[in-house]
């Protein structure tokens, strides 16, 4: 048993009441459990308990063991001089107050309905591919669509952590901000963090500066990404290694190594290569991209702003001096989409709470809903337990609780896994 599931109890009352009293014999009446606290300090402020005859307002605070008080050094700690109730599972040592009046223990031990325990030991002990699995189909469909929704919030809020702190090692400079996290997201997860190291590398007013040159642009991308530093045999290349040259003595510029960049397993669309011509496709297009998310009236819209076609080059190449059959290289739809949901989504958020303008926050989650949910096997494995993702609000929402609540076995933070103990 963990102590979170004491928690639980605590919290929702979920223990046998009847005659309920401390462990020195006073009758004890829980009024109010208190409000929890997932920081430092006592695991639940301002309870409200009547010991005897006093009523008390207060702190309580929750062990499996009564001795953990002592070997957590809460003894020692101001923090918890405010304590008015210690509520463990078995009291295994007596405690008492630094004034050495006893602190008052109520114990769980025989309290726990065997029914509750029973199902919190099989949530707690199964291996199936989440812990609720057998027991999710039960849930209310109320419960699981309210607690998603809350889920989609919270995904987008722990998104934003990184919008903020790119923010501010940008000095608030929301089209620089954007401009480093959309990098990011072109690499996806295999290609992630050389994109965006090459987006601190080559700042946005850099880049600017040779908006109107597709070829310029090219050669300062794929020459900070350190990928022009080879004898090529395509006359291309060679002439974007001369301007990069010229142009990295002009602006003082010190490249990536090559080495940073995956091609290993990577299908040829997916090439660092490929994306780099696409991205400066993009920002050839715009260097104000978020300015035009902002304006953007729908989804529509802002999936236009994405969609951009390589230069020509890039019709007959995924990477320099291996030709192919000539076709189309622009961004596919679906790769787009994630742009709009790792990117666009989290900044309209953020944005919108930031300059306090609700409006920018529903247009991100509008966005989400306007979306199709994202194919992948977490996604797949929610279908088959009968929670279908309809758009990529619900797709986002169930790839957050799985990590951050099922893998973890979070199940008494979790709305479904709550439902399934009451």
């Amino acid at each position: 048993m963990r102590e979170d599931f004491l928690h639980f109890l605590w919290r929702w009352r979920r223990f046998d009441a009847h005659d309920l009293r401390t462990t020195d014999g006073q009758a004890l009446e829980v009024l109010h459990p208190g409000e929890l606290n997932r920081h430092a300090g006592p695991d639940f402020f301002n309870a409200r308990v009547r010991i005897g005859d006093t009523l008390w307002a207060g702190n309580v605070e929750i062990h499996l063991n009564a001795s953990d008080w002592l070997a957590h050094r809460h003894d020692g700690d101001a923090a918890y001089n405010n304590v008015v109730l210690h509520v463990v599972l078995e009291e295994d040592r007596l405690l008492t107050r630094s004034n050495g009046t006893r602190l008052p223990c109520l114990e769980l031990r025989r309290r726990i309905p065997p029914s509750l325990l029973d199902k919190y030991l099989r949530l707690e002990h199964e291996r199936a591919w989440i812990p609720c699995a057998r027991s999710f189909a039960g849930v209310p469909e109320i419960v699981r669509s309210n607690w998603l929704d809350r889920l989609l919030v919270e995904r987008l809020e722990q998104k934003t952590a990184l919008v903020e702190q790119t923010l501010q090692a940008t000095g608030q400079q929301w089209e620089e901000a954007f401009y480093r996290i959309l990098a990011r997201h072109f690499g996806l997860k295999v290609n992630m963090e050389p994109f965006e190291a090459l987006a601190r590398a080559l700042p946005l007013r850099l880049l600017a500066k040779h908006q109107n040159s597709l070829f310029q642009m090219e050669a300062l991308l794929f020459g900070q990404a350190g990928l022009l530093d080879e004898a090529f045999e395509d006359d291309y290349p060679r002439a974007l290694a001369k301007e990069y040259r010229f142009l990295r003595h002009k602006y003082d510029l010190t490249a990536l190594s090559a080495s940073s960049w995956k091609f290993f397993r990577l299908r040829p669309a997916g090439f660092p290569t490929l994306r780099l011509a696409q991205f400066a496709a993009l920002m050839h297009r715009s260097t104000l991209l978020f300015s035009a998310v902002l304006s953007a009236r729908n989804p529509g819209e802002m999936e236009q702003l994405l969609g951009v076609e390589p230069g020509e080059y890039w019709r007959t190449h995924f990477r320099f001096d291996k030709s192919t059959a000539p076709r189309s290289k622009s961004l596919g739809r679906e790769f787009v989409h994630l742009l709009l949901i790792n990117t666009v989504a989290p900044f309209l958020f953020h944005y919108g709470r930031t300059k306090g303008i609700s409006e920018k926050q529903d247009r991100a989650l509008q966005l989400l809903e306007g979306l199709p949910a994202e194919a992948n096997t977490v996604v797949d494995d929610w279908a088959e337990l009968g929670q279908t993702a309809g758009n990529a609000a619900r797709s986002q929402a169930l790839l957050h609780l799985k990590s951050h609540y099922c893998d973890a076995k979070r199940c008494l933070e979790c709305a479904i896994g709550t439902a399934i103990l009451r």
